[in-house]
């Protein structure tokens, strides 16, 4: 079944998600001081959903052929749209934290911006190699592009879950730009995402407290600079070898959201300078290992595909990472692979073996 699929990349993501649902299991431990959580449904729940699910998804995808996509490009984008708008429908949806960005059905809990997503990335992909050759073109490049984009923003600004659009954003850059676009134009979009990003940050109080936060933690204790401050302490609290496997101190009273985007602190300070790097490299060498699959991609299809997904999954891997470093400002994206979310976990193994699916036609 494996035998021409990229083993180096198999690897990659195996340890990935078994590592990451070990340190899930190590931050999960802090909601027994939690009240009102429940370790045991949480972590069943990722189990299940996550790595059950996610595993069948990723062998599905790996064995299918991938050019099949091409044909269902269309309907996978328009099911991904019309499932993410059911967030606005107060009798499922689910809020938090100001968001709406869940539907709950039969009691169990999914984000469809993970679908919409992956499907925006195989559209995107069966989009631009049909029209390579004229992609250079305004009224088949860049016009369609930005209102495809325009499309996708409203649906999942309007949430609001600014961090996903962001994402998908630079996947659909990265895959404009590998499609042979005009840098002129690359720039063009480059400005208007600039400019868009500057208005948000204007119309949404809560983007500036990030950006005050990220400049001055200790001065915006009562924000997100708060997050920043913990989550510092946390990963310095570790050193090289860390506390050891559930002893964090700051998942228990400290860190906002300990399973969620700060999962990478708690791993930090339990595992050590030594985990936390080996989490960044495996990253690093999934995105380098994907590009060598895209290189080798025998059609412009399957190149863009691999393009697409490893900037949605490494991308969003660094942008986490960077922000519980304080490289950058707090995103509240959460980190692949091992932050919670059961429906995030399964999208990413999905997109995971499509990529390995476009690795044995190489």
């Amino acid at each position: 079944m494996f035998s021409k699929t990229d083993r180096p990349f198999l690897i990659i993501v195996a340890l990935l998600t078994i590592g990451g649902f070990f340190v899930f299991v190590s931050a999960s431990l802090g909601l027994y001081a939690r009240e009102g959580a429940s370790f045991s449904a949480v972590a069943l729940k990722q189990f299940l959903f996550g790595i059950v699910l996610g595993a069948v998804a990723f062998f599905a995808a790996a064995r299918m052929k991938y050019e099949r996509l091409r044909r269902a490009a269309l309907p996978l984008f328009l099911f991904g749209v019309a499932i993410t708008l059911l967030v606005f429908v107060p009798s499922i949806s689910i809020s938090h934290g100001g968001a709406r960005r869940w539907i709950e059905v039969f009691g169990f809990s999914f984000q469809p911006s993970e679908l919409l997503k992956l499907a925006s990335v195989i559209y995107l992909a069966a989009w631009l190699s049909r029209v390579r050759d004229t992609v250079t073109r305004p009224r088949f490049g860049i016009i369609p592009f930005t209102i495809f984009f325009a499309l996708i923003g409203a649906i999942l600004l309007a949430q609001p879950d600014t961090d996903t659009f962001l994402v998908t954003l630079a996947a659909g850059l990265g895959m404009f730009f590998v499609a042979g676009a005009r840098a002129r134009d690359f720039l063009v979009l480059i400005v208007i995402t600039l400019t868009l990003f500057g208005a948000l940050i204007s119309a949404r109080p809560y983007l500036l407290d990030r950006i005050e936060g990220f400049f001055d933690p200790a001065g915006n204790r009562e924000g997100s600079g708060y997050q920043l401050e913990q989550s510092l302490i946390a990963i310095g609290s570790g050193r090289v070898m860390g506390t050891g496997f559930g002893q964090s101190v700051q998942k228990f009273r400290y860190l906002p959201e300990p399973i969620g985007d700060s999962i990478f602190a708690v791993a930090g300070e339990e595992f050590g300078l030594i985990g936390a790097g080996s989490i960044v490299l495996l990253f690093f060498a999934l995105g380098l290992r994907a590009l060598r699959i895209a290189g080798g991609a025998r059609d412009s299809f399957g190149r863009l595909l691999v393009v697409g997904i490893a900037i949605l999954i490494v991308g969003q891997a660094f942008v986490n990472i960077a922000s519980m470093l304080g490289i950058i400002p707090l995103s509240g994206i959460t980190l692949p692979f091992i932050s919670q979310g059961g429906s995030a976990l399964l999208f990413t193994l999905l997109g995971a073996g499509i990529i390995a699916s476009v690795s044995k036609s190489r």
